[in-house]
Protein backbone atom coordinates (compact mmCIF):
# COMPACT_ATOMS: atom_id res chain seq x y z
CA UNK A 1 0.00 0.00 0.00
CA UNK A 2 1.61 3.49 -0.86
CA UNK A 3 0.54 6.87 -0.51
CA UNK A 4 2.24 10.27 -1.58
CA UNK A 5 2.22 13.57 -0.17
CA UNK A 6 3.33 16.21 -2.58
CA UNK A 7 3.64 19.65 -1.79
CA UNK A 8 4.59 21.45 -5.52
CA UNK A 9 6.74 24.05 -4.79
CA UNK A 10 8.89 24.59 -8.03
CA UNK A 11 8.23 25.54 -11.48
CA UNK A 12 9.65 22.79 -13.77
CA UNK A 13 10.98 24.48 -16.73
CA UNK A 14 10.56 21.25 -18.43
CA UNK A 15 14.17 20.70 -19.12
CA UNK A 16 14.45 17.28 -19.24
CA UNK A 17 12.66 16.34 -16.08
CA UNK A 18 15.55 17.89 -14.08
CA UNK A 19 14.70 19.98 -11.55
CA UNK A 20 15.65 19.41 -7.66
CA UNK A 21 16.76 20.17 -4.67
CA UNK A 22 20.36 20.75 -3.39
CA UNK A 23 21.66 18.06 -1.88
CA UNK A 24 24.92 16.42 -0.24
CA UNK A 25 33.37 8.07 2.38
CA UNK A 26 34.53 5.05 2.66
CA UNK A 27 33.63 2.29 0.74
CA UNK A 28 32.37 -0.03 3.38
CA UNK A 29 30.27 -3.33 2.16
CA UNK A 30 27.74 -2.56 4.84
CA UNK A 31 26.08 -0.47 6.98
CA UNK A 32 27.87 -0.59 10.97
CA UNK A 33 26.87 1.02 14.81
CA UNK A 34 27.60 4.41 15.31
CA UNK A 35 26.06 7.45 16.71
CA UNK A 36 24.42 11.36 14.91
CA UNK A 37 22.74 14.68 16.04
CA UNK A 38 20.44 17.63 14.29
CA UNK A 39 19.14 20.08 11.48
CA UNK A 40 16.11 21.60 9.61
CA UNK A 41 14.04 21.23 6.71
CA UNK A 42 10.13 21.34 4.93
CA UNK A 43 7.20 19.80 3.14
CA UNK A 44 3.06 19.50 2.87
CA UNK A 45 0.95 17.19 2.03
CA UNK A 46 -1.90 15.75 -0.70
CA UNK A 47 -2.46 11.61 -1.41
CA UNK A 48 -1.00 9.12 -3.91
CA UNK A 49 1.22 6.83 -4.48
CA UNK A 50 5.22 6.08 -5.59
CA UNK A 51 4.94 3.42 -8.12
CA UNK A 52 3.84 5.53 -10.56
CA UNK A 53 6.16 8.04 -10.82
CA UNK A 54 10.01 7.42 -11.17
CA UNK A 55 10.63 4.53 -13.51
CA UNK A 56 13.64 3.95 -14.51
CA UNK A 57 15.14 6.98 -15.58
CA UNK A 58 18.02 7.31 -13.92
CA UNK A 59 21.25 5.45 -14.34
CA UNK A 60 22.54 3.77 -10.65
CA UNK A 61 25.86 2.76 -9.67
CA UNK A 62 27.28 -0.27 -8.24
CA UNK A 63 26.09 -0.65 -4.47
CA UNK A 64 26.03 -3.25 -2.11
CA UNK A 65 24.22 -3.96 1.48
CA UNK A 66 23.99 -6.73 3.77
CA UNK A 67 21.08 -8.78 3.00
CA UNK A 68 18.48 -7.35 1.12
CA UNK A 69 17.56 -8.58 -1.74
CA UNK A 70 15.40 -11.46 -0.76
CA UNK A 71 14.10 -9.62 2.55
CA UNK A 72 10.26 -9.63 3.20
CA UNK A 73 9.09 -5.67 4.44
CA UNK A 74 5.33 -6.59 4.81
CA UNK A 75 5.82 -5.29 8.47
CA UNK A 76 7.00 -2.18 7.05
CA UNK A 77 5.20 1.06 7.07
CA UNK A 78 7.82 3.43 5.81
CA UNK A 79 7.43 7.24 5.08
CA UNK A 80 10.19 9.55 3.72
CA UNK A 81 10.27 13.07 2.96
CA UNK A 82 11.83 14.39 0.25
CA UNK A 83 13.50 17.98 -0.62
CA UNK A 84 12.02 18.29 -4.12
CA UNK A 85 10.22 17.24 -6.96
CA UNK A 86 10.15 13.10 -7.33
CA UNK A 87 9.85 13.77 -11.35
CA UNK A 88 13.67 15.71 -11.49
CA UNK A 89 15.26 12.73 -12.58
CA UNK A 90 17.73 13.73 -9.94
CA UNK A 91 18.45 13.20 -6.55
CA UNK A 92 15.07 13.03 -5.40
CA UNK A 93 13.99 10.66 -8.05
CA UNK A 94 16.97 8.28 -6.74
CA UNK A 95 15.06 8.32 -3.00
CA UNK A 96 11.68 7.61 -4.70
CA UNK A 97 13.24 4.48 -6.56
CA UNK A 98 14.78 3.38 -3.24
CA UNK A 99 11.25 3.61 -1.76
CA UNK A 100 9.80 1.97 -4.92
CA UNK A 101 12.07 -0.93 -4.36
CA UNK A 102 10.98 -1.48 -1.28
CA UNK A 103 7.85 -0.80 -2.02
CA UNK A 104 8.19 -4.45 -4.36
CA UNK A 105 9.65 -6.35 -1.35
CA UNK A 106 6.15 -5.28 0.67
CA UNK A 107 6.48 -2.35 2.60
CA UNK A 108 3.66 0.21 3.11
CA UNK A 109 5.28 3.35 1.48
CA UNK A 110 3.95 6.98 1.47
CA UNK A 111 6.31 10.41 1.09
CA UNK A 112 5.81 13.86 0.62
CA UNK A 113 7.96 15.89 -1.87
CA UNK A 114 9.29 19.51 -1.82
CA UNK A 115 9.52 20.24 1.54
CA UNK A 116 11.52 23.01 2.53
CA UNK A 117 13.55 22.66 5.29
CA UNK A 118 11.12 25.12 8.03
CA UNK A 119 8.49 22.74 7.46
CA UNK A 120 10.20 19.69 7.51
CA UNK A 121 9.77 18.93 11.72
CA UNK A 122 6.07 19.45 11.09
CA UNK A 123 6.12 16.66 8.20
CA UNK A 124 7.83 14.04 10.11
CA UNK A 125 6.00 14.46 13.21
CA UNK A 126 2.84 14.21 11.24
CA UNK A 127 4.15 10.49 9.52
CA UNK A 128 5.10 9.73 13.28
CA UNK A 129 1.08 10.43 14.23
CA UNK A 130 0.20 8.73 11.04
CA UNK A 131 1.81 5.19 12.85
CA UNK A 132 4.96 4.81 10.44
CA UNK A 133 7.52 2.76 11.53
CA UNK A 134 9.86 4.28 9.81
CA UNK A 135 10.50 7.85 8.58
CA UNK A 136 13.22 8.46 5.73
CA UNK A 137 14.44 12.21 5.21
CA UNK A 138 16.42 12.32 1.80
CA UNK A 139 18.66 15.04 2.09
CA UNK A 140 21.83 15.84 5.28
CA UNK A 141 19.28 19.76 5.10
CA UNK A 142 17.21 17.29 7.14
CA UNK A 143 19.25 16.35 10.16
CA UNK A 144 18.67 18.36 12.80
CA UNK A 145 14.66 18.24 12.43
CA UNK A 146 14.90 14.17 12.01
CA UNK A 147 17.30 14.12 15.58
CA UNK A 148 14.87 16.15 17.52
CA UNK A 149 11.78 14.33 16.31
CA UNK A 150 13.31 10.81 16.79
CA UNK A 151 14.80 11.93 20.56
CA UNK A 152 10.58 12.72 21.14
CA UNK A 153 9.70 9.22 19.80
CA UNK A 154 12.42 6.60 20.65
CA UNK A 155 9.85 3.97 19.69
CA UNK A 156 9.92 5.35 16.12
CA UNK A 157 13.16 4.38 14.08
CA UNK A 158 14.38 6.97 11.53
CA UNK A 159 16.75 7.20 8.79
CA UNK A 160 18.64 10.47 8.31
CA UNK A 161 21.45 11.58 6.05
CA UNK A 162 24.45 13.35 6.90
CA UNK A 163 28.13 14.11 5.32
CA UNK A 164 29.83 12.25 7.83
CA UNK A 165 29.82 10.86 11.83
CA UNK A 166 27.28 13.13 13.83
CA UNK A 167 27.39 14.26 17.27
CA UNK A 168 25.11 13.16 19.14
CA UNK A 169 22.95 10.53 17.36
CA UNK A 170 19.94 9.42 19.10
CA UNK A 171 19.43 5.72 19.97
CA UNK A 172 16.99 5.33 17.16
CA UNK A 173 18.32 6.96 13.87
CA UNK A 174 20.19 5.32 10.96
CA UNK A 175 22.80 7.42 9.30
CA UNK A 176 23.46 7.28 5.45
CA UNK A 177 26.66 8.85 4.71
CA UNK A 178 26.87 9.60 1.19
CA UNK A 179 30.45 10.41 1.16
CA UNK A 180 30.17 12.65 -1.98
CA UNK A 181 34.28 13.26 -1.63
CA UNK A 182 34.63 9.60 -2.83
CA UNK A 183 33.39 10.53 -5.94
CA UNK A 184 35.21 13.55 -6.39
CA UNK A 185 38.30 12.28 -5.97
CA UNK A 186 37.69 9.62 -9.13
CA UNK A 187 36.31 12.83 -10.82
CA UNK A 188 39.55 14.69 -10.15
CA UNK A 189 41.34 11.96 -11.55
CA UNK A 190 39.08 11.90 -15.20
CA UNK A 191 38.83 15.30 -15.37
CA UNK A 192 42.63 16.20 -14.89
CA UNK A 193 43.79 13.24 -17.70
CA UNK A 194 40.82 14.55 -19.70
CA UNK A 195 41.86 18.58 -19.92
CA UNK A 196 44.46 19.51 -22.45
CA UNK A 197 44.93 22.95 -21.19
CA UNK A 198 45.51 22.14 -17.65
CA UNK A 199 42.74 23.90 -16.17
CA UNK A 200 39.70 22.29 -14.28
CA UNK A 201 36.53 24.55 -13.42
CA UNK A 202 34.22 23.11 -10.77
CA UNK A 203 30.82 24.75 -10.62
CA UNK A 204 28.85 24.08 -7.77
CA UNK A 205 25.34 25.61 -6.44
CA UNK A 206 26.06 26.86 -2.30
CA UNK A 207 29.33 26.47 -0.77
CA UNK A 208 28.31 23.58 1.50
CA UNK A 209 30.64 21.60 3.67
CA UNK A 210 30.11 18.86 1.43
CA UNK A 211 31.02 20.75 -1.49
CA UNK A 212 34.23 22.05 0.03
CA UNK A 213 35.09 18.43 0.67
CA UNK A 214 34.36 17.35 -2.90
CA UNK A 215 36.91 20.17 -3.88
CA UNK A 216 39.40 19.36 -1.87
CA UNK A 217 39.14 15.22 -2.72
CA UNK A 218 39.71 17.08 -6.83
CA UNK A 219 42.68 18.54 -5.45
CA UNK A 220 44.04 15.70 -3.29
CA UNK A 221 43.73 13.41 -6.75
CA UNK A 222 45.09 15.98 -8.72
CA UNK A 223 48.31 16.10 -6.41
CA UNK A 224 48.55 12.26 -5.54
CA UNK A 225 48.63 11.39 -9.77
CA UNK A 226 51.59 14.04 -10.05
CA UNK A 227 49.24 16.27 -12.33
CA UNK A 228 49.87 19.98 -12.32
CA UNK A 229 46.24 20.53 -13.11
CA UNK A 230 45.21 24.42 -12.11
CA UNK A 231 41.46 23.65 -10.50
CA UNK A 232 39.10 26.92 -9.95
CA UNK A 233 36.23 26.13 -8.07
CA UNK A 234 33.18 28.67 -8.15
CA UNK A 235 30.03 28.72 -6.85
CA UNK A 236 26.05 29.96 -8.59
CA UNK A 237 24.51 30.30 -4.99
CA UNK A 238 21.54 27.98 -6.40
CA UNK A 239 21.78 24.58 -6.89
CA UNK A 240 19.10 24.62 -9.79
CA UNK A 241 19.58 27.77 -12.20
CA UNK A 242 20.95 27.08 -15.40
CA UNK A 243 21.27 30.48 -16.46
CA UNK A 244 23.96 31.49 -13.60
CA UNK A 245 25.80 27.78 -14.32
CA UNK A 246 25.78 28.48 -18.01
CA UNK A 247 27.17 32.11 -16.90
CA UNK A 248 29.87 30.78 -14.94
CA UNK A 249 30.82 28.29 -16.77
CA UNK A 250 31.25 30.00 -19.95
CA UNK A 251 33.90 32.47 -17.79
CA UNK A 252 35.44 29.46 -16.54
CA UNK A 253 35.85 27.94 -20.23
CA UNK A 254 37.21 32.01 -21.04
CA UNK A 255 39.78 31.60 -18.90
CA UNK A 256 41.48 28.34 -20.30
CA UNK A 257 39.27 25.58 -18.39
CA UNK A 258 38.44 22.53 -20.75
CA UNK A 259 36.93 20.32 -18.31
CA UNK A 260 33.97 21.52 -16.37
CA UNK A 261 32.76 19.71 -13.45
CA UNK A 262 29.18 20.27 -12.08
CA UNK A 263 28.28 19.51 -8.79
CA UNK A 264 24.37 20.64 -9.26
CA UNK A 265 20.90 19.95 -9.51
CA UNK A 266 18.73 21.42 -12.24
CA UNK A 267 21.52 23.64 -12.99
CA UNK A 268 23.63 21.45 -14.55
CA UNK A 269 21.91 21.99 -18.16
CA UNK A 270 23.53 25.52 -17.81
CA UNK A 271 27.16 23.69 -18.05
CA UNK A 272 26.48 21.50 -20.89
CA UNK A 273 25.21 24.97 -23.08
CA UNK A 274 28.23 26.59 -22.12
CA UNK A 275 30.58 24.18 -23.41
CA UNK A 276 27.96 23.96 -26.67
CA UNK A 277 28.83 27.04 -26.46
CA UNK A 278 31.96 27.12 -26.54
CA UNK A 279 34.31 27.77 -30.31
CA UNK A 280 37.26 26.78 -31.09
CA UNK A 281 38.22 23.91 -28.57
CA UNK A 282 36.60 20.60 -26.99
CA UNK A 283 35.57 21.32 -23.80
CA UNK A 284 34.09 18.23 -21.29
CA UNK A 285 31.43 18.08 -18.60
CA UNK A 286 30.87 15.58 -15.86
CA UNK A 287 27.73 15.58 -13.69
CA UNK A 288 26.53 14.25 -10.87
CA UNK A 289 23.86 12.07 -9.24
CA UNK A 290 22.13 10.18 -12.61
CA UNK A 291 22.98 10.20 -15.97
CA UNK A 292 22.64 13.19 -17.90
CA UNK A 293 24.06 11.80 -21.59
CA UNK A 294 20.63 12.68 -22.56
CA UNK A 295 20.53 15.86 -22.42
CA UNK A 296 20.26 17.84 -25.68
CA UNK A 297 23.07 19.67 -24.89
CA UNK A 298 25.10 17.17 -23.49
CA UNK A 299 26.46 15.52 -27.06
CA UNK A 300 30.32 14.98 -27.50
CA UNK A 301 30.48 17.15 -24.06
CA UNK A 302 29.45 14.23 -21.74
CA UNK A 303 32.70 12.97 -19.51
CA UNK A 304 30.81 11.40 -16.98
CA UNK A 305 28.69 11.46 -14.22
CA UNK A 306 29.13 10.74 -10.70
CA UNK A 307 25.99 8.02 -10.02
CA UNK A 308 24.09 7.42 -6.81
CA UNK A 309 21.81 4.55 -5.39
CA UNK A 310 20.15 4.49 -2.51
CA UNK A 311 18.13 1.21 -3.25
CA UNK A 312 20.20 -1.15 -1.68
CA UNK A 313 21.55 1.25 1.04
CA UNK A 314 17.54 1.69 2.04
CA UNK A 315 16.76 -2.03 1.38
CA UNK A 316 20.00 -2.98 4.30
CA UNK A 317 19.07 -0.23 6.84
CA UNK A 318 15.60 -1.66 6.59
CA UNK A 319 16.64 -5.33 6.87
CA UNK A 320 19.09 -4.10 9.81
CA UNK A 321 16.14 -2.52 11.32
CA UNK A 322 13.80 -5.68 11.20
CA UNK A 323 16.74 -7.35 12.55
CA UNK A 324 16.89 -5.44 15.92
CA UNK A 325 19.58 -2.71 14.94
CA UNK A 326 18.16 0.29 15.93
CA UNK A 327 21.10 2.12 14.71
CA UNK A 328 23.71 2.68 13.16
CA UNK A 329 26.23 3.96 10.06
CA UNK A 330 25.98 2.87 6.32
CA UNK A 331 28.88 4.88 4.88
CA UNK A 332 28.27 5.34 0.53
CA UNK A 333 31.50 4.32 -1.20
CA UNK A 334 32.23 2.83 -4.59
CA UNK A 335 30.96 -0.78 -3.23
CA UNK A 336 28.12 0.49 -1.44
CA UNK A 337 25.44 2.93 -4.24
CA UNK A 338 28.56 5.00 -5.57
CA UNK A 339 30.38 4.51 -9.25
CA UNK A 340 31.57 6.56 -12.05
CA UNK A 341 29.77 6.54 -15.29
CA UNK A 342 31.73 7.28 -18.35
CA UNK A 343 31.29 8.19 -22.34
CA UNK A 344 32.86 5.81 -24.50
CA UNK A 345 33.87 8.91 -26.24
CA UNK A 346 36.44 9.24 -22.90
CA UNK A 347 39.80 7.26 -24.15
CA UNK A 348 40.25 3.92 -23.21
CA UNK A 349 43.33 4.78 -21.06
CA UNK A 350 41.15 7.57 -18.79
CA UNK A 351 38.69 4.95 -18.16
CA UNK A 352 41.16 2.53 -17.30
CA UNK A 353 42.92 4.99 -14.95
CA UNK A 354 39.69 6.28 -13.33
CA UNK A 355 38.10 2.45 -12.10
CA UNK A 356 42.03 1.71 -10.84
CA UNK A 357 41.48 4.83 -8.88
CA UNK A 358 37.81 3.16 -7.38
CA UNK A 359 39.12 -0.16 -6.85
CA UNK A 360 42.09 1.42 -4.76
CA UNK A 361 39.06 4.06 -2.87
CA UNK A 362 37.37 0.84 -2.64
CA UNK A 363 40.03 -0.94 -1.27
CA UNK A 364 41.49 1.16 0.94
CA UNK A 365 44.87 1.55 -0.89
CA UNK A 366 44.14 5.28 -1.45
CA UNK A 367 42.52 7.25 1.75
CA UNK A 368 40.90 10.07 0.27
CA UNK A 369 40.56 12.89 2.83
CA UNK A 370 37.12 14.43 4.31
CA UNK A 371 38.22 17.77 4.22
CA UNK A 372 35.39 20.62 4.98
CA UNK A 373 37.38 23.70 5.29
CA UNK A 374 36.39 26.71 3.71
CA UNK A 375 37.67 27.31 0.43
CA UNK A 376 38.31 31.25 -0.57
CA UNK A 377 36.92 34.22 1.67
Amino acid sequence: MRVRRTTVVAVLLGVIALTASACSSSGSAGPTSQQPTSQQPTSQPTQQSPSTQAQASTGTGTSAGTGSAAADFSSVKIAAVFSGPTTDADYNQLGLLALQAAEKQGASTTYTESVAVPDAERAIREYVAAGYSVVWTHGSQFYDATAKVAKDNPKVHFIAEFDGHPDGQPDNVWIFDRQFHLGFYAIGVLASKLSKTGSVGYVGGLSLPFSYAEVHAMQQAISDTGASTKLKPVWTGDFNNPTKAQQISTQLINDGADVIVGSLNLGAVGTFKAAEGASGKQVWVTAKYTDKSSFDTAGGHYAGTVLYDFTKPLASVLTSIAGGKNTGYYPLGFATGVSIAMSTNVPKDVQDAVNETMSKVDDGTIKVALDTSKIGG
